[in-house]
């Protein structure tokens, strides 16, 4: 039975894995076992072992505690005290976002600059509008 951790960490597993654009059968191949075993990694299903985190981490170039990054002692997880953490729902999970993410990285350093710099106007417009 999948506790709240497992379906955590899976969830945590679903979002790095595509934000590198991966599929399940690509990140299988990288640590030795099936597509559907990474299904059931990333739905909770199933539990993942310490071995097979460490290698998973290190497939998607992230240290294990990245699984675990958001959640308090108990388990659950934690109140976002950042405000960009309580947007609705798993923002990265959307796959809009995720393009959005892509295309920006692809972009060289002057115009990713500009990008966000153009968000950041525009977040500001839109929240002085918003207050009047």
């Amino acid at each position: 039975m999948a506790t709240d951790v497992d379906i955590y960490v899976g969830k945590r597993l679903r979002r790095r894995r595509r934000l590198l654009g991966l599929t399940q059968q690509d990140l299988a191949s990288h640590v030795g076992v099936r597509f559907q075993q990474i299904q059931k990694y990333e739905c909770g299903a199933n539990r993942i072992t310490a071995s097979r985190l460490f290698s998973l981490g290190a497939a998607l170039n992230v240290n294990i505690n990245y699984f675990f990054d958001g959640l308090s002692a108990d388990g659950k997880p934690a109140p976002a005290n950042d405000p960009a953490d309580r947007l609705s729902g798993d923002v990265l999970s959307h796959k809009e976002t995720l393009e959005l993410v892509r295309a920006y990285y692809r972009l060289d350093e002057r115009p990713r600059k500009r990008l966000l710099e153009l968000a950041k106007a525009l977040e500001s417009e839109s929240a002085d509008s918003g207050a009047a």
